[in-house]
This record gives structure tokens, sequence and C-alpha cells, in this order.
């Protein structure tokens, strides 16, 4: 163990002051990942409780139960679907509109953290490189100064501790390349899945009314109160 931590100190140690700059960036994009992974659990975006009760919901049903389920839920689903049921009582058109504003400001919530991925994959290797660079600059101008320093050998392992740069560059790049990637996929497909889950939903809703979001017939007006905070009025469907 402690050859493998003396190892790990002097590929640190050789690779020079632009090593530091790449252990920012290691420990930043180990970060990102760790917390999009606990943040884009399906559980923690498309809770089964909701997923199910939304395809339980029979079309012209009261979504009473829906909206009692999704009041204290902080879940992206359950903020898309609290818009939904809170504005039932407009048009059809309108009330899409503002599921859909509300659904790109989720996107946004899901895909935070990505875009430092993104940045430490662009600029990881170029610090590498300018390390290389610079370690080599000292090699060559080490050459010449005395007899010792135009040897072979330590031409030879000057310039392979220069390189340690590239190769500790390319290592951060790589894996923050495919969480990037993943997380982009997961947020994707997580977002396609409430897309269709919310349209099936204002179908439902929706069924039975005319194009202007009337009823086709009269229906006494029932109001929804459970515990706080206050439930908006929701109209039962023909």
């Amino acid at each position: 163990m402690l050859d493998v931590f003396q190892t790990i100190s002097g590929f640190f140690t050789k690779g020079g002051i632009f090593m530091w700059p790449l252990l920012v960036c290691s420990i930043v994009s180990l970060t990102v990942i760790i917390l999009r992974t606990l943040a884009l659990r399906e559980k923690n975006v498309l809770p089964l409780t909701i997923e199910s009760e939304m395809e339980r919901l029979a079309p012209g049903a009261n979504p009473e139960r829906l909206f009692r389920i999704v009041q204290h839920d902080a879940s992206s689903l359950a903020r898309i679907v609290r818009v939904a049921l809170a504005h039932l009582r407009w048009p059809r058109s309108e009330n899409v509109e503002t599921v859909q504003t509300r659904a790109r400001h989720e996107m946004v919530r899901l895909e935070k953290g990505l875009v430092v991925l993104e940045v430490i994959i662009g600029i990881a290797p170029l610090i590498g490189l300018i390390g290389t660079v610079s370690g080599l600059v000292h090699v060559f101008a080490s050459l010449g100064v005395s007899a010792s320093s135009a040897d072979p050998k330590l031409i030879a392992r000057g310039i392979s501790e220069a390189l340690n740069c590239t190769v500790f560059g390319l290592g951060i790049a790589v894996p923050s390349l495919i969480g990037f990637v993943y997380f982009s996929k997961k947020v994707e497909v997580l977002s396609v899945e409430m897309e269709s889950l919310v349209t099936d939903l204002l179908s439902k809703c929706y069924h039975g009314r005319l194009a202007g979001g009337r009823a086709k017939t009269q229906v006494p007006t029932q109001t929804v109160t459970p515990a706080e905070p206050a439930t908006p009025e929701i109209a039962p469907m023909a």
C-alpha cells in the first residue's frame, strides 16, 4: 500500500505545477458525477406511486387523489403534474403551454452540472498539454549547460516526466466524457417518459370537454381541500 502511495505521489510531483489545476478538475468532475448519479435516479424523477396513479386514472375521472399524492412530492414529475392539475379550468391549449414551460424548467434542473463536465472535457487535455510543453521546454533548455545534461538517459527521463501532465489530463477527460454522454442520454430518456405521462394525463382530464375547455354537461363544482397548502379547485369531468 505504501509503495502504491509513493508511486502516485512521485507521478504527481514530477508532473510539475500544472498537475495542481488538473487535480482540481479531477475532484470537481468526480463530485459532479456522484451528485448527478444520485439526482437522476429514476425514483427521484419518476416516482412509481405517481406514475401508477396517473396510469390508473380513468378518462374523465376526478384527479383529486392524484393531486393529493403530488401535493408534497419533490420529484420533477410531481411538479409538472401539479401545474397541469392547477390549471384544469383553463382551455387545454393554454394548460399545455403552461405545462411545457414548467417542463423546460425541470429539464434545466435535471441537466444541472453537465456543463461543468463539458468544460472539464475540453480544458483537462489542454492543461495537460501545456504542462507537457512546459516540461519539455525545461528539458531542452538544460541541454548544453553541462556535459551531464546531454546524457540521453537523463533527457529521456525528463521527457517522460513532462508527459505525466498529458496522461493525467487525458485520464480526467475520458471518464468525464463518459459521464457527460451517459447523463445527457438519461435526461433525454426521462424527459420523454415525463412528456408521455403528462400528455396522457391531460387527455384523460380533458376527456369529454369542448374545444374551449368547457364540459359538455353541467356538473356541480367540487372543491378539493386537503391539508395545507390550499388545493386549487378541480372540476370533475363528464
